[in-house]
C-alpha cells in the first residue's frame, strides 16, 4: 500500500510539473509571437512532447485510481462471484494490453529510436527520451491493475 501511495504522489507531482511547464511554454509562445513579433522555435515541439508525457502519465494515474473509461452496463447487472470474475477478466485484459502494447511495444520503440540515434528537429533531444514514457506508463498500469486484482481477492476473503 505504501508503494502505491508513493507512486500516486510521484505521478501527481509529475503531472503538475508538466502542466506548469506547458502553461509557461505556451504563454512564452504567445508572448514571443504577438508581442515580440518573433515566434520562439522550440515551443511547439516542447508542448507536443509535454502533452505526450502528460497524457500517458495521466492515464497511468487514473488507472491507479481505478477510474479508467468503462461501459458499466454489465457490471451493474452482476452480483457476487460473476461480478468478481468479470472484474478479474477486465483487469487481466488491461494488464495484457499494458504489458504487450505499452511495455514490450513501447520498449521496442524506445530501443529502436535509441539505436538509430533519432533526435527531435528543434530541441535536438533523443526521441527515445520522449517515447520513454510509454513503457514506464505501461509498467505503472500493469502494477496498478495487479494491485487492484490483489485488493479484489482480499475483499472476497
Amino acid at each position: 500500500m505504501i508503494l502505491k501511495e508513493k507512486l500516486d504522489q510521484f505521478i501527481r507531482v509529475l503531472i503538475a510539473v508538466l502542466m506548469g511547464l506547458m502553461v509557461i511554454n505556451v504563454t512564452w509562445q504567445v508572448f514571443s509571437r504577438y508581442v515580440m513579433g518573433d515566434p520562439s522555435s522550440f515551443t511547439d515541439e516542447l508542448s507536443r512532447y509535454s502533452m505526450i508525457w502528460l497524457g500517458l502519465a495521466g492515464a497511468a494515474y487514473v488507472s491507479g485510481k481505478n477510474g479508467h473509461l468503462a461501459i458499466d452496463i454489465l457490471p451493474e447487472k452482476l452480483k457476487g462471484k460473476k461480478l468478481l470474475y468479470l472484474q478479474l477478466f477486465i483487469h487481466s485484459m488491461v494488464i495484457f494490453f499494458g504489458a504487450v502494447i505499452m511495455v514490450w511495444g513501447g520498449g521496442n520503440l524506445v530501443y529502436i529510436t535509441q539505436i538509430l540515434q533519432q533526435k527531435s528537429a528543434t530541441l535536438q533531444i533523443p526521441l527515445s527520451w520522449v517515447y520513454g514514457i510509454v513503457p514506464v506508463s505501461g509498467l505503472l498500469v500493469v502494477y496498478y491493475h495487479i494491485f487492484h486484482i490483489v485488493q479484489l481477492i482480499k475483499n472476497q476473503e
